[in-house]
């Protein structure tokens, strides 16, 4: 069994749901998740848990992603993107006096902290149901608008009614609500007609395999090599390798005392230590607590905790 990250390319019309099945298939295990959904029309990065790689997909939901988006302007759609029904038309008169200038202002303005609401079209629950069930049957609810951050957009393009854009966000960030609420606030609408991710935590697009790549790499015993091991993402943490009665507590998952790995010496210790048994596997997250002196899991890889 393959275990740790991999970095998918997303091809479009492919759901995330069906990259996780073709993998299974592809791979031979069942033991498969991914860290985010992409629309099915959208592209690129889609990274992948393989494995006790699964465990890492609450760590991975809440990096900061990048997009490449086309914004079209003048239309408006049900579901925020091209592939929508169009619902309105902007005004000829308003869309002929837009200017560059204007229009990059307006788009810049959406740097920082905003509040967004969710698209009907969308996975969100409300009241136990999700939001695209109820658009599909034709019903419209009150959604409540949820803080998100635009950390940094670059207009890459501008041929109107079309604005190509890279914008990094913060987890939960609809960039097609964004594209909508850009045209809403110029007075003529708007609707993403393209969305490309360029880049999800640490994982990029130039690193990414699509699925026919995958399925070759294996075929040619090179998969491996493209498998990102657990403890990388974790690679900012000091490691710990442990002995003796630590070991034995740490491999049941028990928290130790800093004492017992033979680093009674360190006057200041890490909040936060990725620690190794003395074979060199990986066991787990520790994080340090004071009041108790202690290190006390934080999530264990190594074995069947």
């Amino acid at each position: 069994m393959y275990d740790g990250i991999i970095n998918i390319y997303k091809e479009a019309g492919f759901t995330s749901h069906d990259v996780v099945a073709k993998l299974r298939g592809i791979l031979k295990q069942k033991k498969i998740g991914h860290t985010g959904t992409l629309d099915p029309d959208a592209e690129g990065v889609l990274p992948v848990c393989l494995g006790k790689g699964t465990k890492l997909c609450e760590f991975l939901t809440d990096k900061t992603k990048e997009y490449q988006a086309v914004l079209l302007l003048g239309v408006e759609t049900d579901t925020q993107d091209a592939g929508g029904q169009i619902v309105s038309y902007g005004n000829s008169q308003v869309m002929d006096s837009l200017t560059e200038e204007g229009v990059r202002e307006t788009i810049m303005s959406f740097v920082g902290p905003y509040e967004q609401i969710p698209p009907m079209y969308s996975a969100l629950k409300v009241n136990g149901q999700k939001l695209c069930d109820l658009a599909r049957a034709g019903k419209v609810v009150e959604r409540k608008a949820r803080p998100v951050e635009i950390l940094s957009i670059s207009i890459d393009n501008i041929c109107l009614p079309r604005i190509t854009m890279t914008v990094s966000c913060s987890k939960g960030t609809y960039i097609r609500t964004l594209c909508h609420d850009i045209g809403k606030k110029l007075g003529v609408g708007g609707c993403m007609e393209k969305l490309l991710r360029t880049r999800s935590g640490n994982f990029a697009l130039e690193t990414a395999l699509t699925l026919g790549q995958v399925e070759k790499a294996r075929d040619e015993g090179t998969l491996e090599r493209y498998i990102l091991p657990v403890d990388e993402v974790f690679a900012d943490y000091p490691a710990w390798t442990v002995q003796g009665q630590a070991e034995k507590l740490v491999r049941n998952g028990n928290p130790f005392c800093p004492d017992l790995s033979g680093e009674t010496g360190q006057k200041e210790l890490p909040s936060v230590i990725r620690v190794y048994d003395s074979s060199g596997i990986f066991i787990g997250i520790y994080v340090y607590r004071k009041e108790r002196q202690w290190f006390q899991p934080q999530k264990i890889f190594a074995g069947g905790q």
